[in-house]
This record gives C-alpha cells, sequence and structure tokens, in this order.
C-alpha cells in the first residue's frame, strides 16, 4: 500500500493485516504500552482488534493511526497518524514509538507532519491529541508542535490530558524540511 506522508527520516503509511505480527510486538513491549492503557490491555486479540479498526477507519475516512517506518531501511519503528477520537466526533493526532527510538525527535517530526496533512490536505479546522498527564515525552512532543492544553477527561476509558491546535495557529508554523504530502 501506498504511503500517505513522509518526512525526511519517515514513511507513513496505512496499515494491512500483514503488519499484525509488527503490532504485536510493538504494543505489548512492557515500556511503550504503559502509555497505551497497560501491558495487561495489549493481548494478542485486543492488538488485532486495534489493527482492523486502523484498517476499517482509513477505508471510511481516509484518516487512521499508520504504520510509520524509517525511509533509509524500511524498518517499522512505531505508529502514527489522524482518527477519531473516542466518542468526540474531534479527530485525534497519534503517535506510538519502538522504545528504542525514544529520544530521537521522531514523534515531533511525524507529529508535525501529520498536522501539516491534516490541516492541508484533510481540509480539517482542529486537531487534538491526548496523553496521560504523566507522559511528560508526549506532552513535550504536542507543546513543541503548536498544541495547546484544554482539560483532563475520560478517553478510552483513561483520564487524560488534552491538547489542541487550530489550523489558523498553525499555518504559521514551519513545517519540516523535504516534509512532503502524498496522496
Amino acid at each position: 500500500m501506498n504511503e500517505i506522508v513522509k518526512t525526511e527520516r519517515l514513511s507513513m503509511r496505512p496499515f494491512t493485516e500483514d503488519d499484525l505480527e509488527w503490532m504485536i510486538g510493538h504494543r505489548t513491549d512492557a515500556e511503550v504500552a504503559r502509555y497505551l492503557g497497560g501491558l495487561e490491555l495489549q493481548t494478542p486479540s485486543f492488538v488485532e482488534k486495534r489493527l482492523k479498526l486502523y484498517i476499517g477507519c482509513y477505508r471510511e475516512l481516509g484518516l487512521s493511526m499508520c504504520l510509520t517506518s524509517l525511509r533509509d531501511n524500511g524498518r517499522p519503528v512505531g505508529i502514527s497518524g489522524l482518527k477519531p477520537l473516542d466518542k468526540t466526533g474531534e479527530i485525534e493526532l497519534g503517535y506510538s514509538f519502538d522504545k528504542d527510538q525514544w529520544g530521537k525527535g521522531l514523534a515531533t517530526e511525524a507529529a508535525l507532519a501529520w498536522l501539516d496533512f491534516g490541516f492541508r490536505e484533510s481540509g480539517l479546522e482542529r486537531i487534538v491529541a491526548v496523553a496521560e498527564p504523566e507522559n511528560s515525552a508526549s506532552i513535550r512532543v504536542m507543546e513543541k508542535v503548536g498544541m495547546k492544553f484544554e482539560d483532563k477527561a475520560f478517553y478510552y476509558g483513561f483520564l487524560l490530558s488534552r491538547y489542541a491546535i487550530n489550523k489558523a495557529d498553525f499555518s504559521g508554523r514551519l513545517v519540516l524540511p523535504n516534509s512532503q504530502r502524498l496522496g
């Protein structure tokens, strides 16, 4: 399947059923799962349902969480994208990377590219993101890309911090060099 978005270092494409094994490995890593609802939630059957949800979301909306790979070698290293936020009607920016990729700026790079795609290509006026309040790395990414704290509320059964950005507030932001929107 073709990539939707690419950056200098990353390529993002819709998930396929062939990605299940990688996704189970990613979401069942204890450190990664800590911020995805906990390891006990990330059973293989739960992960398979998530994968099917992402595939269906892309088919229906043209937006979803996507497999995120390194461009230089094609290795999958994370999940990123835009999708509907749990029972709100809003569109959510999400990202999750393998722990060996933490601290390299990949989440910020992916987040900027997805915001750019959402506002310029998908015509969105507002994008939100949520994170566990103690997930300081994810919150730093949200703040770096210009998102502002709005409130704490229950999403996906957890009390999460919600951040948001409007198209007008993003339009003047520096977008990554060599970012390309595909589609």
